[in-house]
């Protein structure tokens, strides 16, 4: 059941533009996971010597740059858990100061005073879809709404895949999104939607995650 959501999910979402390639793998993989565990990335994994720690188990399903319909460019990496709401695990990728805000359910962002690749400039680690369809929060009860600025090493649990969309009662598939989002140069993180707000996360994580390189496979680290 939860792999046919998923696949119906995909299929409207992603099934047509530049990302259809790799939706097709995905939605094959999101039914049968276990037969394809070369697909498989696993939480915690680090690429040689890239500064990204893998932030949980899935497959990287859609990726920075990828297009799902006319005008829109994604701007993260979409990880599939292959499992139902609430049951993968998601880690802190990078270490930071975490921020929840008042009215974010399934949403945290962690601050990176020093980007690893670039000291000289701060970056944000956005991770979300950390609820069920009805926006019951799957975030760990470390990290209540309303928190600031609370240290985390990367490794540290942050809470469970799930499917909110942002609309209770119309979910997604479950999956994390995550990015990497630029500074204002004021010490706020700029609107993650807008991917000229985010980085390239390929360096990051040591992977090919750009789809103007990357135009139809499922990255994996080698």
């Amino acid at each position: 059941m939860a792999a046919a959501v998923a696949g119906i999910y995909l299929f409207f979402t992603y099934g047509r533009g530049k990302a259809a390639a790799r939706a097709s793998q995905t939605f094959a993989w999101l039914n049968a996971p276990a037969s394809r565990p070369d697909l498989m990335m696993t939480q915690g994994a680090q690429c040689g010597d890239a500064p990204f720690i893998f932030p949980t188990d899935g497959l990287i399903g859609f990726i920075w740059d990828d297009s799902f319909r006319l005008g829109h460019r994604h701007s993260g990496l979409d990880i599939f858990g292959g499992t139902g709401a609430g049951v993968t695990p998601i880690v802190a990728a990078y270490p930071g100061y975490l921020t929840r805000q008042e009215d974010w359910v399934s949403t945290v962002i962690i601050r990176a005073p020093e980007d690893p690749l670039d000291p000289s400039r701060q970056i944000w680690v956005y991770y979300t879809h950390m609820a069920d369809k009805d926006g019951n929060s799957f975030i760990s009860e470390q990290f209540p709404q309303g928190t600031r600025e609370v240290f985390v090493e990367a490794g540290t649990f942050l809470g469970y895949m799930g499917n909110f969309s942002g609309e209770p009662g119309n979910p997604v598939g479950v999956h994390l999104h995550i990015s990497i989002v630029k500074d204002d140069g004021s010490g706020n993180f700029l609107n993650e939607l807008e991917i000229e707000n985010t980085y390239d996360p390929s360096p990051y994580f040591g992977m090919s995650l750009n789809a103007n390189t990357n135009t139809d496979t499922i990255p994996v680290c080698r």
